[in-house]
């Protein structure tokens, strides 16, 4: 990539740079002193940028690993290269008709090009990053929802079907101008593309990669993004970001974190998520860090989980961040005589933190896991601990600087009422904040997410304790309800995760005809232990002191399901618990009859059953078992195959 002297660009400022460490809500508090106007001047991601390659120039950014093979040369960009390649991108963008109120979507693994893609589509228009495994008609509602100008996708199937999926949905999105196709790696020949589809690399390299030919001067309420929230089970919600509310991100967590040009980090989270996209990658390239890309399938590739540590040792890693499910599997995972002790600093999030496994962590690596809360309507991050602060698993530290947060109790709904709480009682948390989104792209649902009094409704349940720092204990939407008992599946989970023959354990609420809900787990074994599900039923039983709160069952599953970005994904489990909960009422009622009369029941994907029954079952036999179902709160429907 070319590099040319800085010539029509902003004014360059000095980079984000931490004041002073954070320890305690005090230090929050100094940081405040300053007003934010005055600390944060920064406009749009694009001005970040540009601060940053005039600061570090030619040190790292971006370091991409060809292989998971610590001996493999990785391909390095630096500062310098990355705001070039914005601005490249940014223009060819622009070329192509795209302009500040347009949608450029993006589909592509882990990569360089994805950050020219993500900050490139900023500058020029609204970036709209994709999850590639959602379904084509998903796909297709959200780039008609955006009204998406221009797709950048990956250049073949290997990653998640990609390639194919932009071909399909250039047909199905008529809004839709023009695909680029970013080539793979080492691809030779290239293949010959169909009208109004662009090579991505020869479109960038016509383009100036000094300034901004669009001359655009990017405004605090801009729009930067849309990224897409929910939809695994239904229709998936446009969030908005600001371009005020990413830099403010970016900004907190270099201030809260004390992160700086010493600091190398691998980020293996997907570009589609906040996560990965802005405490994850803005917030480091904000301020000089070296970002590693663990090949393009990151943390999904098992051979980056198994080098792991050897990466950490060869690239000097201070900086690790990974959801509880990927530190479970790294668990798994022996030093081998690496050296990891250029480690200082360990985060996770998007879920809460198992006890046991954030013991393992101290006791097998010496390192402590420092949790953080992040949502989409918050462009990623809530609150965070930090650097040299402990908490008990379940503690996600301090709100940031510039920030309100409340807690208030739960109406009758499992809603937030309008009634704050004591410190130290559990509730619903709220937040008032500068990097709260600016609501969705469907206006209804914007409703839905704020209290009349305009606090953002985070959905999660937690308290505040004396260090004023917040602690979680679950969703709200997770709360188990036994004839009218909320139930914390988090107690249920730290009971059974204390058993040494756990790995992963999620407790959810099985349909029940008398009590609505009744508690069962589900649980993942370490690899080689053995254990049966009775005696870790009684073992679990024996820690939970709250009798409605001890589990019914527990399921001893080979795989726990979780989501793209590795969250634990309950609403499989409760289809599942649905599924056993159905199975023991028929297996009662058809006890009597032969195998070949016996029905299948299956779980479907709202959470309901559907129970099949084999051409030789007895006529009455559908009555029989409807009426038996039909008490269940759940959708039931019986069908002869």
């Amino acid at each position: 990539m070319i590099t040319h002297p800085r010539a029509g660009l902003p004014a360059a400022a000095a980079p984000f740079a931490a004041q002073a460490p954070v320890r305690s809500m005090a230090d929050v508090r100094r940081i405040e002193a300053v007003p934010l106007a005055q600390a944060l001047t920064v406009r749009s991601t694009y001005e970040i940028f540009v601060n940053s390659a005039q600061a570090f120039g030619d040190q790292p950014a971006l370091t991409f690993l060809r292989t998971a093979d610590p001996a493999d040369a990785p391909i390095r960009w630096s500062y310098q290269q990355l705001l070039a390649g914005i601005h490249q991108t940014a223009n060819a963008l622009h070329a192509l008709g795209v302009g500040p109120q347009d949608a450029v979507a993006v589909m592509l693994p882990g990569c360089l090009e994805y950050h020219l893609a993500l900050w490139g589509g900023e500058a020029a228009g609204i970036v709209q990053p994709l999850n590639p495994l959602l379904t084509d008609d998903k796909l297709a509602s959200l780039l008609s929802a955006a009204g998406a100008k221009v797709l950048i996708a990956w250049g073949d199937d290997a990653e998640s079907g990609i390639w194919s999926k932009a071909l399909h949905l250039r047909t199905q999105v008529p809004t839709l101008t023009h695909v680029l196709r970013v080539a793979p790696l080492d691809e030779a020949p290239p293949p010959a593309l169909p009208e109004g589809v662009l090579d991505f690399a020869v479109a960038i390299a016509a383009q100036p990669d000094t300034h901004l030919v669009s001359g655009r001067d990017i405004g605090p309420e801009d729009i930067a993004a849309y990224f897409h929230t929910g939809g695994t089970t239904g229709a998936p919600k446009l969030a908005r970001h600001s371009h005020r509310a990413q830099v403010f991100t970016a900004w907190a967590c270099v201030q809260m974190q004390a992160m700086g040009p010493q600091d190398v980090i691998i980020n293996g989270y997907p570009l589609f998520h906040v996560a990965g996209t802005l405490p994850g990658s803005l917030a480091a390239l904000s301020c000089g860090v070296e970002t590693i890309i663990p090949t393009t399938a990151l943390y999904r590739n098992r051979a980056v989980l198994q080098n792991f540590w050897r990466l950490v040792e060869k690239y000097r890693v201070t900086t690790l961040s990974a959801v509880p499910t990927v530190l479970a599997a790294l668990a798994q995972v022996p030093l081998a005589g690496a050296d990891i002790s250029s480690v200082r600093y360990c985060r996770t999030g998007a879920a809460i933190l198992p006890p046991e496994l954030a013991a393992r962590f101290e006791r097998d690596y010496g390192l402590h896991i420092h949790e953080s809360l992040g949502m989409t309507e918050m462009a990623g991050i809530s609150t965070i601990t930090p650097l040299g602060v402990h908490g008990l698993p379940g503690c996600v530290g301090f709100r940031l600087p510039h920030t309100q947060m409340r807690i208030v109790a739960l109406d009758a709904d499992g809603g937030a009422s309008d009634r704050d709480v004591a410190p130290g009682e559990p509730g619903m948390v709220l937040f008032k904040s500068p990097n709260v989104f600016s609501g969705f792209l469907d206006e209804r649902d914007s409703a839905k997410a704020f209290t009349p009094d305009g606090w953002l409704v985070t959905g999660d349940l937690g308290y505040i304790d004396r260090d004023e720092r917040l602690n979680l204990s679950g969703r709200a939407k997770d709360l188990i309800i036994r004839s009218g008992h909320n139930i914390d599946p988090k107690t249920i989970e730290d009971a059974i995760g204390a058993h040494p023959a756990v790995q992963l354990a999620a407790a959810v609420g099985a349909p029940d005809a008398y009590a609505g809900e009744l508690p069962v787990v589900f649980a993942t074994l370490r690899p080689g232990a053995q254990v049966s599900e009775a005696e870790l039923l009684a073992f679990t039983a024996e820690r939970v002191d709250e009798g409605p709160a001890k589990p019914r069952h527990v399921y001893l599953i080979e795989h726990m399901p979780v989501t793209n970005v590795g969250k634990i994904y309950k609403p499989e489990l409760r289809a599942q618990a649905a599924g056993h909960t159905a199975r023991e009422l028929i297996a009662a009622l058809c006890q009597p009859l032969p195998a070949d009369q016996q029905p299948r029941v299956d779980s479907t994907e709202a959470g309901g059953v559907a129970v099949h029954l084999p051409a030789g079952a007895p006529d009455a036999l559908a009555d029989q078992l409807q009426a038996a179902l039909a008490p269940l709160p759940v959708k039931t429907r019986v069908v002869r195959d």
